[in-house]
């Protein structure tokens, strides 16, 4: 099963400019380094040789995964959303709990997630359930802790253009 990878322009934008700086910047300088480090001789106890290889490593697997991303992403610009009182991709949307206490959040591609910045991945629980409604709407989300009621307060996107 294929799953779509929905990102906006800007988190395609951010992945491109990782990518480019550990392919561009930090690669380079690595290679360098474990160069120097191998010519120095013995490379069983040559720590800057041996780090730089584990290293090197580390960072070509993130740069697989960074490129397997921006491959397969579909761009979806939020702010041509045309049914802009419907929550969808990109939304940024106000929530209230029964509680009353207040949260926003950004529904945004699974890549560029971050629950600090309220930014939570289109296929979360709490997007799911949101996806579709409308102000003055109640979602119920299932989580792990129970089931936890939200009214939808507002709905933002982006402006066109």
């Amino acid at each position: 099963m294929v799953k779509d990878r929905f990102i906006t322009p800007a988190g395609f934008a951010r992945i491109r400019a990782e990518y480019d700086s550990l392919f561009g910047v930090e690669r380079p300088k690595l290679v360098e380094t474990i160069s120097w480090a191998a010519a120095n001789g013995d490379r069983s106890e040559n720590g800057d040789y041996i780090y730089g290889r584990k290293r090197l490593r580390e960072l070509d697997r993130r740069l697989g995964y960074l490129g397997k991303v921006m491959k397969s992403a579909k761009v979806v610009d939020p702010s041509a959303q045309l049914d802009r009182d419907q929550i969808r991709f990109g939304a940024t949307v106000e929530l209230a709990d029964e509680d009353d206490e207040r949260r926003t959040i950004t529904i945004v591609g699974d890549d560029e997630t971050d629950a600090s910045a309220g930014r939570i991945g289109w296929s979360a629980p709490l997007s799911r359930a949101l996806i579709g409604g409308r102000v003055g709407d109640e979602r119920t989300v299932r989580l792990p802790a129970g089931e936890k009621s939200y009214e939808v307060i507002s709905v933002a996107y982006p402006p066109a253009g």
